[in-house]
Formats: C-alpha cells, sequence, structure tokens
C-alpha cells in the first residue's frame, strides 16, 4: 500500500469515529489552512489519491483530533514509497522514537506493549503452555488438588 493510501484510510477511520461528514471535516480543515477543503478533496484524501504537504498533515490532526504518527498508521501491510517498499516492522519503527535519551510519549509507550503483546501471545510456546495449564486444570479437577 502506498503511505498516502495509509494516511486516508486513518482520515477516514477517524472522520467516521468522530462522525463528520466529508464536508464537515473540509470545514474544519478550513480553520487552520487557508481555505476549507471541498468534501472531493477530502474525499480523494482518504482514497490516497492525493500527497499531503506538512501544514495539511497538522491541520488533519487537530481536525480529527489525533496525532500526526497516529495518521501514518497501518496494521500488517507492506509500505510504499517511490524508490523502495518497507516493512511492516520498519514502517512502524519511523513512528516511534528512535532516540535513546528522548522518553516515548504514552502512545508510544502503548504502541510498543501492544507489539511486544501481540508477538508473545502468537508463539506457539505460548499456545502449547495454555494447553497444558488446560489439561493440569482437567487432572486437578475440581478441588484444585491432583
Amino acid at each position: 500500500m502506498r503511505v498516502e493510501e495509509a494516511i486516508g484510510r486513518q482520515i477516514a477511520r477517524l472522520r467516521g469515529e468522530r462522525k463528520l461528514s466529508l464536508t464537515e471535516l473540509g470545514e474544519a480543515l478550513g480553520g487552520y489552512l487557508d481555505r476549507p477543503w471541498s468534501r472531493q478533496a477530502v474525499h480523494q484524501a482518504e482514497r490516497g489519491q492525493r500527497a499531503f504537504t506538512a501544514a495539511e498533515l497538522t491541520s488533519l490532526a487537530l481536525a480529527l483530533d489525533t496525532s500526526i504518527p497516529a495518521l501514518f498508521r497501518v496494521e500488517d501491510d507492506e509500505v510504499e514509497l517511490p524508490g523502495r517498499t518497507v516493512s511492516p516492522e520498519d514502517y512502524r519503527s519511523v513512528l516511534l522514537s528512535r532516540e535513546r535519551e528522548s522518553p516515548l510519549d504514552g502512545v508510544e509507550e502503548l504502541i510498543v506493549a501492544l507489539h511486544d503483546i501481540e508477538a508473545v501471545l502468537s508463539r506457539p510456546a505460548l499456545a502449547r503452555l495454555a494447553r497444558i495449564g488446560r489439561v493440569a486444570e482437567q487432572v486437578a479437577g475440581p478441588e484444585g488438588g491432583l
């Protein structure tokens, strides 16, 4: 997926969650930009059919009450840049702070924790341990003793 499509999906998702029409989002953007976006411009953005300036990304984040990195979020798709396709892991890592001295903000910490949890829960060894635990509970019976 192209990076513009990833941003467009997030715009559409966030606009829907906030129960804004295409026109309402376009008007809200007008409060931050020189002029409002038309209904068609918002629709094109949601379909990934336009590039975004820094001012537009900032305005979108403000109008949708989110962060700029949240606009770039993708699930597990590779992201196509003009010169190369980037893995989901590499793409996610650029959304997080890479400086060691720079503390993660709450959203970044949550994203890192969720990906760590997902990685742990998808391990086959964990699934085997869960099955062993269920068998042990069945053997122990209702009293909990063997």
